[in-house]
């Protein structure tokens, strides 16, 4: 039987002793935590495991022995040693030995029960894995999820025991808070034999961060309070509040300081990691909104903009107007119906002389606008984006207004064009039952038909030029609104914490283990050295990735072109009855 025994590379040079560690029934294998130095008194071995094992729920124990022939003889070591297995009895008991060289190592693994089978050996062959102690106990394991069933077949037990091993270290924390500076009567090496590591700013900023979070949840639990008034419950100021991106924002950003202020302690590292990089998020968001907002108050740039914003919104209104007066004519050679080409004509070009008068009104407040705009950047970047995507809404509503007229109308003839095809064909829809069952029509329904159809196909092309010309205006407006959602998501949910871990310590988010043979010679136990392998960064995205406020719409392309041909509408906003595909 091949046993595995994991040694720490810290307890390589450490002087003789016993081996303390977990013993892994299921695995065969044998997790070494730490070396135990001479003199020590056994009954206060004994209760320094005992109270290790209350506190970590781990089931430490006396494993074997450790020999560093370094400057014993290893005659009378080695009597004593063996004679340590009747005070701390353990199947199987450990014997690793390292010699005065330091290449040749020997291991040893007895039982002293007798074989079950005749002729079975009394001693196991041990495998030495060789792993560093402080990446194992800082690091967090990700299993993969998604295997076939072959993978998962030969995966389980591997697995199974590096989970094992990397939750026995984990867990053991306990075992490593004394150092060789600590007067106790035991004396233990591990990963921080040589002094325990501490920090007098990370101490302090532990006990301040205590009434800080205090005061800051008191205060962000009365905001919450104010806004679920039922004042803000009222139509218009409801309406508004779950259809302005702004809103959305700032109802996210709540959420995301009262998660950083709360007091309750993680229950496990998924959460912590999810309270880090929402830290890291809402500093990088400020920062950056800081950034943007000392740029618009430097040079007075608020003030140029707030100039350039009306000649451009008039250069709009005219590229408009030249636009229509294109379609009231023959646009590209197209026969359009005259009278019905007119009357829409007009009907738009009149809204955009309401739209110009009402940018010229406004033109004395747009620098104020801008300004408290700008100082919006103050709660982060994501703020102000929401709140330049409601302001470009604005701007744009005239288009909008013409693209619903546009798809209004279109829509309207589609309906009445598919519902007179079903009488052509003595068919009719069912309301009742939603379906289309058979009709049978006098003479006088159908030739009414035949006219109204007539009708509605020849005014087809007018109607449908006008609803794709403003659809494609609509289109570029929202792909604009999109690249900005797209930003601001991006703030929001980038786990910037878990990627700084996976770029300067890859060994904080391991996927696996890899494993290198140091020494592999006939008569002597393999050794082999356990390395970590680390997330990949797309894993690190999808595992990590927060949660991001998503009010607009997130359409699939099938959906989407279904939308446009029969001409239904398409909000910047989510409805309640949209089905993603």
């Amino acid at each position: 039987m091949v046993l595995k025994a994991f040694f720490p590379t810290c307890c390589v040079s450490a002087d003789s002793g016993l081996l303390v560690g977990r013993w892994v029934p299921e695995q065969s294998s044998a997790v070494v935590l730490a070396v135990l130095h001479f003199p020590f008194i056994p009954i206060q071995v004994k209760q320094l495991l005992a109270q290790v094992r209350q506190a970590s729920q781990v089931g430490v124990a006396v494993l074997g022995t450790w020999c560093h022939c370094r400057q014993e003889p290893e005659e009378s070591l080695g009597r004593f040693l063996e004679s340590l297995g009747a005070v701390f009895p353990h199947e199987p008991w450990l014997r690793l030995c390292r010699e005065r060289r330091g290449t040749f190592w020997s291991c040893e693994a007895t039982r002293r029960q007798a074989p079950t089978a005749p002729g079975a050996p009394g001693e196991d062959q041990v495998m030495l894995i060789f792993y560093d102690q402080r990446q194992v106990l800082l690091s967090q394991l990700h299993l993969p999820t998604v295997l076939s069933d072959r993978q998962a077949g030969a995966t389980t037990a591997s697995t199974g025991g590096l989970a094992a091993v990397f939750d026995t270290v984990a867990r053991s924390e306990v075992l490593f808070r004394s150092d060789r500076f600590d007067e106790g009567p035991v004396r233990l090496s591990h990963w921080q034999s040589e002094g325990v590591e501490a920090s007098i700013l990370a101490e302090l900023a532990k006990r301040a961060s205590g009434p800080i979070c205090l005061l800051l949840a008191s205060l962000l639990s009365l905001v919450s309070a104010v806004s679920a008034c039922r004042v803000f419950k009222l139509w218009p100021l409801s309406f508004l509040g779950s259809k302005l991106s702004t809103c959305e924002q700032l109802r996210h950003r709540l959420e995301q300081l009262t998660l950083i202020c709360s007091t309750r302690k993680a229950e496990n590292p998924a959460q912590l990691m999810r309270k880090a990089n929402t830290v890291a998020s809402v500093l990088l968001d400020v920062a950056l909104g800081l950034m943007l907002l000392s740029w618009l108050h430097g040079r007075s740039r608020i003030g140029h903009l707030a100039d350039a914003l009306v000649p451009v919104a008039d250069h709009v209104a005219e590229e408009l107007q030249h636009l229509l007066q294109w379609l009231m004519g023959a646009p590209a050679g197209l026969k359009m119906n005259r009278a019905l080409d007119q009357v829409l004509g007009r009907f738009f070009l009149y809204h955009i002389h309401l739209w110009i008068s009402y940018i010229h009104l406004m033109s004395p407040f747009v620098e104020h606008i801008l300004w408290h705009v700008g100082l919006s950047a103050c709660l982060g970047l994501t703020v102000a984006l929401s709140l330049l995507s409601d302001i470009i809404a604005l701007l744009t509503f005239h288009i909008y207004c013409f693209y619903v007229y546009g798809a209004r109308l279109y829509c309207l003839k589609i309906h009445g064009l598919s519902s007179l095809w079903r009488l052509f064909r003595g068919k009719k829809w069912n309301v009742l039952r939603q379906r289309v069952d058979s009709c049978s029509y006098d003479l006088d329904q159908l030739f009414i038909g035949t006219l109204l159809f007539t009708i509605l196909l020849f005014l087809l092309p007018t109607t449908a030029l006008y609803y794709l010309v403003f659809t494609l205006l609509r289109l570029l407006v929202v792909a604009v609104q999109g690249l900005i959602h797209l930003l601001v998501d991006l703030i929001n949910s980038l786990p910037l914490y878990s990627l700084g871990l996976r770029l300067c310590r890859p060994y904080r988010l391991a996927a696996g283990v890899k494993f290198r043979v140091l020494q592999h010679e006939a008569g002597r136990p393999l050794r082999l050295l356990m390395q970590i392998n680390p997330l990949p960064y797309s894993r690190v995205v999808h595992t990590y990735r927060l949660p991001s406020c998503g009010c607009h719409p997130k359409h699939s392309w099938g959906a989407l072109c279904r939308k446009l041909f029969f001409g239904e509408l398409i909000y910047p906003w989510r409805q309640r009855g949209d089905k993603q595909d």
